[in-house]
């Protein structure tokens, strides 16, 4: 059965959604300075790219589409074409506005944003868990997927998705697939397939380049829908200097190749300390391991207490753990951790 929609309390007074990274909101709600926190909010990759810095030149004239974005964005994606956004979120909030009403199935629980925008547009929204999503294909025009999820975890076949669209994409329909923590798994992806009609792939380089500032992201579609998207954002989504930006991490190889093995081995450390301190994960990708329990409000609040910023979720019950950055952060997470004060009784209730 469907889940039900989002709540007031998954909003700001200002009507927007909560996510991570709200440290200064947290620094002031628990009176400790900004430094000293260790924010392990946001699945943000925290040794990102930072090899190069944009010359002054890219600042003194308007964003060009010939600078070679397009070409190192459709290398390293392996994609036919592809738009550059402003982050994936550019996407997320305009996409609904091109289709007519439709019955939505989104993946529950998982990014907020996709359910928001879709709603706010008009359409119907279903929210709807991993294990039932294949019930939705036939009664649903557009399924959003998130591949990997965030915050679960949860990993979707190539060969399944594919079957998925084909059932949509024969009666018209679309799907949507959220690839925002696909990088250390490549293969996983969709994006070689999505010059097909009917087929979506967001990407972004927030996460696995650690860039989540520069705002850059891309729609891999087939042209029709990329022409369509591109005439409703405008012109000069991106900005000069994170144009450039994006090409040099896009084309730095050999720095993408050792990243994906620091962070699988990070994120195999960071399983092992979460379950040494009995929260064992559930489920996690390369950048993250996602702890589901009743007490995640408490823990949640006894780590801020030290200092320590993680991701909670409510509806259901979760934490959501990103990486220490280095081997002081660890070490201070690991003596965090064994502080708690929480009892294995209520760990398991």
């Amino acid at each position: 059965m469907p889940d039900s929609c989002l709540s007031d309390s998954d909003l700001t007074e200002n009507g927007l959604l909560v996510h991570g990274g709200r440290l200064r909101q947290a620094a002031s709600r628990y009176g400790l300075a900004l430094e000293k926190w260790l924010d392990l909010s946001t699945g943000i990759n925290p040794n990102g790219w930072q090899k190069a810095v944009p010359p002054m030149s890219v600042w003194q004239r308007l964003p060009e589409d010939e600078d070679g974005l397009h070409r190192a964005a459709c290398d390293y994606y392996a994609a036919q074409d592809l738009l550059p956004v402003a982050g994936s979120q550019a996407a997320i909030q305009a996409l609904p506005g091109l289709y007519a009403r439709s019955r939505v199935a989104v993946l529950a629980p998982s990014y907020n944003e996709h359910a928001h925008a879709w709603l706010r547009a008009g359409h119907h929204v279903d929210l709807i868990r991993a294990e039932q999503l294949h019930t939705a294909i036939d009664d649903h025009d557009i399924v959003v997927v998130v591949n990997p999820n965030n915050p679960t975890g949860v990993c979707f076949d190539v060969a399944l998705l594919l079957d998925w669209h084909q059932h949509l994409a024969a009666r018209g329909g679309c799907l949507i697939v959220d690839e925002a923590f696909m990088d250390c798994t490549p293969t996983n992806s969709l994006a070689t397939y999505s010059y097909q009609e009917g087929l979506i792939v967001l990407r972004s380089l927030g996460k696995f380049f650690g860039l989540a500032g520069a705002r850059v992201g891309f729609v891999l579609a087939a042209k029709k829908q990329l022409r369509s998207l591109a005439q409703e954002l405008g012109p000069w989504t991106i900005s000069g200097p994170a144009r450039w930006l994006a090409t040099q991490a896009l084309e730095d190889r050999v720095w993408q190749t050792a990243m994906r093995e620091q962070l699988k081995q990070q994120s195999q450390r960071l399983h092992v300390l979460l379950n040494a301190a009995q929260l064992t994960p559930d489920g996690g990708s390369c950048l993250f391991q996602s702890v589901a329990m009743t007490q995640a409000a408490t823990i949640h609040e006894q780590l801020a207490g030290q200092g320590i910023f993680t991701r909670l979720f409510e509806a259901p019950a979760r934490l959501r753990f990103g990486l220490p950055a280095n081997e002081q952060e660890w070490q201070r997470l690991q003596q965090a951790l064994l502080e708690l004060d929480v009892s294995l009784a209520e760990l398991s209730a």
